[in-house]
C-alpha cells in the first residue's frame, strides 16, 4: 500500500511540476512576444489604410509600408463639431496614440446611440475619431477614415478612403469582420472594391450621404449611378450592412461635419 501511495504521489507532484513549467513558458513567450505582435499590428493598420487609399504596392517591404505611411498627417477629429482635437488634452503623446474603439467603451469619452439613428447598428461611439490626411503641399488629396458597421454575422471593420474633394471615393476595404465566405466574405473581393473608386457620397452642397447598393448591378443607364455599387450577388443583408455603415458615417453623426468644414477650408 506504501508503495502506491508514494506512485500515486509522485504523479501527482510531477503533474504539478510539469504544469508550473509550462505555465512559466507560456508567459514568457507571451511576454517576449507581445511587443513584436502590437508592431505587427500597427504595421497591418498601415498598411489597410494605404491600401483603401490605393497606394499599397504589390509585396511592400515594411520599410516601404513605413516610408508610404509616414506621408500622412495623423489627426483626432471631434464628430460632435468636426473641429481638430490636441491629442494633449486627451493626455496623448500624438493622435497615434488614440485608440477609438477601446474609447467607444468609456463613458467619458463615448455616448449611446438612439436606436432610431444608428443605421450601422454599432451601439455606441467614441466622441472623438482618427483620421488619415495626405497632403501634395499645402492641398488635401486624401482622406482616409475609419468606419465599422454590422453586418450579417458580424461587425465589419475598415478604412474608407475620399479624394482630396471630400466627396468622392478613393477606396473602400475592411481589414476584420466575420461575414459568410463566399457571399457576404466577398466585400474582400477586389473587384468589387473596385466599383466604389469614383463614386460620390454626396450630392453638390450637401450634407446627407447618398450612397446605394443595387441588386442586380448597376446599369450604364442608371439614374444617380455616382451614388450607386453593385450589391454582393447573395449577400444581401451584408450589402445592406455595408450601405448603412457608408452612410452613417459620412452622415452628420460622423464625418460629415469634419468633412464639410475640409470641403470649406475651415480646418
Amino acid at each position: 500500500m506504501a508503495n502506491k501511495k508514494e506512485t500515486v504521489s509522485r504523479t501527482v507532484m510531477v503533474a504539478l511540476a510539469l504544469c508550473i513549467v509550462c505555465s512559466v513558458i507560456v508567459s514568457t513567450a507571451a511576454v517576449t512576444l507581445s511587443p513584436a505582435q502590437a508592431t505587427n499590428r500597427l504595421l497591418d493598420m498601415k498598411s489597410n489604410i494605404l491600401a483603401a487609399a490605393g497606394m499599397l504596392p504589390k509585396g511592400a517591404s515594411s520599410d516601404r509600408i513605413e516610408e508610404l505611411f509616414s506621408r500622412f498627417d495623423v489627426k483626432l477629429v471631434s464628430l460632435e463639431t468636426g473641429e481638430y482635437i490636441d491629442p494633449e488634452s486627451l493626455g496623448l503623446a500624438n493622435a497615434m496614440a488614440y485608440d477609438q474603439y477601446q474609447a467607444s467603451n468609456n463613458p467619458e469619452r463615448s455616448e449611446n446611440i438612439p436606436a432610431s439613428e444608428d443605421k450601422a447598428g454599432i451601439k455606441r461611439q467614441a466622441d472623438i475619431a482618427k483620421v488619415y490626411i495626405l497632403r501634395e503641399g499645402d492641398e488635401v488629396t486624401k482622406i482616409v477614415l475609419p468606419v465599422h458597421g454590422y453586418g450579417l454575422w458580424s461587425t465589419m471593420y475598415g478604412f474608407m478612403a475620399l479624394q482630396g474633394d471630400a466627396n468622392t471615393v478613393e477606396g473602400l476595404g475592411f481589414y476584420s469582420h466575420g461575414e459568410t465566405p463566399g457571399l457576404g466574405g466577398k466585400i474582400d473581393n477586389p473587384e468589387w472594391k473596385q466599383n466604389w473608386i469614383g463614386k460620390k457620397i454626396y450630392e453638390e452642397d450637401s450634407t446627407e450621404p447618398q450612397i446605394r447598393l443595387i441588386k442586380g448591378g448597376v446599369g450604364a443607364d442608371a439614374k444617380d449611378k455616382q451614388h450607386k455599387v453593385d450589391a454582393l450577388s447573395g449577400a444581401t443583408l451584408t450589402s445592406r450592412g455595408v450601405q448603412n455603415m457608408v452612410n452613417f458615417w459620412m452622415g452628420d453623426r460622423g464625418f460629415a461635419p469634419y468633412l464639410k468644414q475640409l470641403r470649406s477650408g475651415e480646418v
